[in-house]
């Protein structure tokens, strides 16, 4: 990579690449799944995020290649006086690409987009099994500031 990698909204054919690079790492192996061709769940959430005006699912790309991804969500809320948080989702980054700044890219143009959105906070969200992304985060000024919680359904 020479230069700074392409920021953009993802498209219907990068999918399967954004798929990849979900499943690219033992959590993601582990839920994700990388078939070809992907199982109908994907097209469908993809249609879904697409088609929400407060969704975004964004890549970075380097000479055609899909190299990273998140989603941006903004949500309305009453706190804060009916403020607007961003919620950062699934950030990954391609393996082979990892501490060459595609992340610190990537978040810096959703941190912006969320800013110009008139958000109060980002907020997001890393496994605890990942000590490396909170680091990268904290990097960022991103605090530890809440104990998160989740419970599957399914």
């Amino acid at each position: 990579m020479s230069a700074a990698p392409t920021i953009r909204a993802a498209r219907r054919e990068d999918l399967q690449a954004i798929v990849r690079l979900l499943a690219d790492d033992k959590l993601g192996q582990s839920r994700e799944t990388c078939s070809e061709p992907l199982p109908d769940a994907y097209t469908d959430a993809f249609a879904a995020i697409d088609r929400d005006p407060e969704n975004a699912l964004i890549v970075a790309e380097d000479a055609g290649a899909i190299i990273g991804v998140l989603q941006l969500t903004f949500i309305p809320h009453l706190t804060y006086t009916g403020g607007i948080r961003a919620q950062i989702e699934g950030v990954r980054i391609d393996s082979a690409y990892r501490g060459r700044g595609v992340g610190r890219t990537l978040l810096e143009w959703a941190i912006a987009r969320s800013r110009e959105h008139g958000c109060h906070l980002v907020q997001l969200t890393a496994d605890k099994q990942r000590p490396d992304a909170h680091r990268f985060y904290e990097s960022l000024g991103f605090k530890a500031s809440h104990e998160g919680m989740k419970l599957h359904l399914g």
